[in-house]
């Protein structure tokens, strides 16, 4: 195992041919999907605590059950992303959660809605290892955080659906049909991901001049590395350690925010859509943003490692305010402190992201997307308990504001610790297998 310093990129001709951002917008969509079924429930936590008589603590659990299984999924899918390939692990991934999603519309009591939300974790972490694992195969190094950047603002679009589509349709026919019916017009994707997508050296609609653009970076495709061999390299952790410092502070948002805003500012079921529309509108600027900024500064010159981590630096700088939003009154001001720290997550995590295939060969992508994740979802299991033990004892969002202000700066220290200079781990070269 040898390291290869990635601190700077070769000059490259100009960008040839653009079938590979059909693939990004595949990933868009399945990310917006993603975030519609998991949104849900935060979306309509207080019609399920009135109808269900959930407490703060039995809403926590609920997630902490989320959380748990979307861990284990990302050990299992990044691992099966690596040996099956972004398509076929994509598509069982994907079967898996459409069935966990409708099966919430069948439960009756918690323990019921407990296992539909385990099962839907489990199928739900294939999402961003499948993603990931996709992009490597389809992107040069300097265009990764970019084509990151755009898939990952799904999250943020499917953020801003929930809140509008959801409350219409269960107002109308209730909130077990709101499961059943997103569920069921979700399958076409997978219709279109299996008709389009191919690795790119087997794409028939590929050109030659775009697949060598691809390609430019040289790297020759191994064998599926064993776990054994990554999780020995420093730079898996600095990857990890990122994404459990984050990656709960995201998840507060997704879940809790609703709630938040319900009892701060006394909105409804119908009235928190247009802010939460709002924040996760800018949630998605930042998510592009960010990704384009490093993109951008690579182009101009810039090394690969100060790129990434001065995108990251302004990111964790611009969540800060976060710890002010308490003392906001007016539901906008708090809206925009709120958006700033949400579009500062998006474009740190594009670039956390891009760190993967920065540091690891193709084959090893998804496996440390996978154990990444798996860390990211242990944090979140964390902060789950944490959000419910403090609401239900303090009734007050003070102390998890502190926490998220000052994430993003422990995850730059981890990052940078682990992985100064961004070397590229180079395992020992082996035969890659037929037909990936």
């Amino acid at each position: 195992m040898a390291e290869t310093d990635t601190s700077n990129t070769a000059p490259a001709s100009r960008p040839a041919g653009r079938y590979r951002w059909t693939i990004v917008a595949l990933l868009f969509a399945a990310t917006v999907i993603n975030y519609v079924d998991r949104q849900m429930i935060g979306v309509l936590k207080p019609t399920l605590s009135k109808e269900l008589g959930w407490s703060e603590g039995n809403f926590a659990d609920v997630i902490f059950y989320f959380t748990m299984a979307y861990g284990l999924g990302f050990l299992v899918f990044g691992k099966l992303m690596d040996v099956l390939g972004a398509r076929r692990g994509y598509a069982l991934a994907f079967l898996i959660w459409q069935a966990a999603h409708i099966g919430h519309g069948l439960a009756s009591n918690l323990i019921q809605f407990s296992i539909a939300r385990f099962a839907l974790g489990i199928g739900e972490a294939g999402n961003f290892p499948a993603a990931i694992k996709a992009v490597t195969e389809w992107f040069p190094a300097r265009e990764r955080a970019f084509a990151i950047g755009i898939f990952n603002a799904g999250s943020n679009i499917g953020a801003i659906i929930t809140p509008l589509l959801v409350p219409l349709i269960a107002l109308n026919f209730g909130w077990r049909a709101a499961f059943v019916v997103t569920g069921v017009v979700s399958l076409v994707w997978l219709v279109a991901w299996l008709a389009v997508y191919r690795p790119p050296a087997h794409h028939p609609r590929l050109s030659t001049e775009e697949r060598a653009w691809i390609e430019q970076d040289g790297e020759v495709q191994q064998s599926v590395i064993p776990w054994s061999a990554v999780i020995r390299t420093r730079q898996l952790w600095a990857f990890a350690l990122g994404k459990f410092c984050i990656d709960p502070i995201w998840w507060f948002f997704l879940f809790w925010l609703p709630g938040y805003l319900g009892d701060r500012y006394g909105l409804d079921l119908l009235s928190f859509g247009p802010p939460l529309v709002a924040i996760y509108l800018l949630s998605d600027v930042g998510s592009v943003a960010g990704g384009w900024f490093s993109s951008r500064l690579i182009s101009r010159g810039m090394s690969v490692n100060r790129a990434r981590k001065t995108t990251m630096l302004i990111c964790a700088a611009a969540v800060l305010p976060i710890f002010m939003v308490q003392s906001v009154d007016h539901l906008w001001g708090a809206v925009l402190l709120i958006g700033l720290a949400t579009a500062a997550h998006q474009a740190f995590s594009a670039n956390l992201y891009a760190l993967v295939p920065d540091l690891f060969p193709r084959a090893a992508v998804g496996s440390v997307t996978g154990i990444g994740g798996t860390a990211g979802a242990l944090g979140g299991m964390v902060m789950a308990k944490y959000a419910g033990f403090v609401l239900d004892t303090m009734n007050s969002y003070a102390p998890l504001f502190a926490v998220a202000g000052t994430a993003y700066f422990v995850a730059l220290a981890c990052v940078h610790g682990l992985s100064p200079r961004l070397r590229q781990v180079r395992f020992e070269a082996r035969a890659a297998p037929a037909g990936a």
